[in-house]
């Protein structure tokens, strides 16, 4: 038996990247997992494979920086379920980094619209079912920069510390329904992105991390799965850095 049989999970933008990894370690785990993102295609085409370790997903489109999109989109997935949702993860997030004084209004709203309002849609659809079944799981990606900050990341340590704020509020609001929220916040993590930098650039940013090594997706996808699981029954409200020691 899987942490996570019989459970009903929904998984923001992971059509690829972590969050496809991640709900490819759920459907292992034995959930039945929503995959969403921008692209119908994309989302179908993902939730297809998790077939080949478990449980093949649903896919449907939805954009997260839109509220009507997301309360019919979570609606009707619920639906398709049985009135079921255990689990949210919100995954999807962009940059569009620069400095504060260069930075624009549209990079400014773009980037606060789908790292941080997007939670509070998604949430806020969520937690009907969750509430009606007593029980429910969500676990939100924050990241190193909105504990610390980071140069040419206004727009976005913004909207990740924001994530924090909203976490802790979510967790004691909704506590004695029994539904958890906690946040993570990766630091970097081993991507195609890191293995493109410059010698130099990957010193540098070695440097600032007591491992001296780069995360990778699995650590952030183990995390994840605790957090959704059973064992984690007793965790809410809790910012779980996963940096290498980085913002200590």
């Amino acid at each position: 038996m899987g942490r996570l049989d019989g459970k009903v999970a929904l998984i923001t933008g992971s059509a690829r990247g972590i969050g496809f990894a991640t709900a490819q370690l759920f459907a292992k785990e034995g959930a039945l997992v929503g995959i969403c993102d921008l692209k119908e295609e994309d989302s179908k085409a993902a939730a297809k494979k998790l077939g080949e370790v478990g449980k093949e997903g649903v896919g449907f489109a939805m954009n997260v920086a839109d509220s009507a999109s997301v309360e019919k989109g979570i609606e009707a997935f619920v639906a398709g379920q049985g009135g079921k949702l255990d689990i949210l993860v919100n995954n999807a997030g962009i940059t569009k980094d620069g400095l504060l004084m260069r930075m624009t209004d549209e990079q400014w709203d773009l980037v606060l619209k789908i790292n941080l309002y997007s939670m509070f849609y998604c949430i806020r659809a969520a937690v009907k079912p969750m509430m009606k079944n007593r029980w429910g799981r969500i676990i939100n990606l924050s990241s190193v920069s909105g504990v610390m900050g980071n140069p040419g990341q206004a727009n976005y340590a913004a909207s990740k510390g924001g994530v924090i704020s909203l976490t802790k509020t979510v967790a004691k609001e909704f506590a004695s329904r029994n539904i958890t929220c906690n946040a993570i916040a990766p630091g970097f993590i081993k991507t195609v992105l890191t293995d493109q930098m410059t010698e130099k650039a990957r010193e540098a940013m070695l440097g600032m991390i007591p491992l001296g090594r780069f995360g990778e997706p699995a650590d952030i996808m183990g995390a994840i799965a605790f957090l959704a699981s059973d064992e984690a029954s007793y965790i809410t409200g809790q910012i779980l850095q996963i940096d290498g020691g980085m913002a200590m």
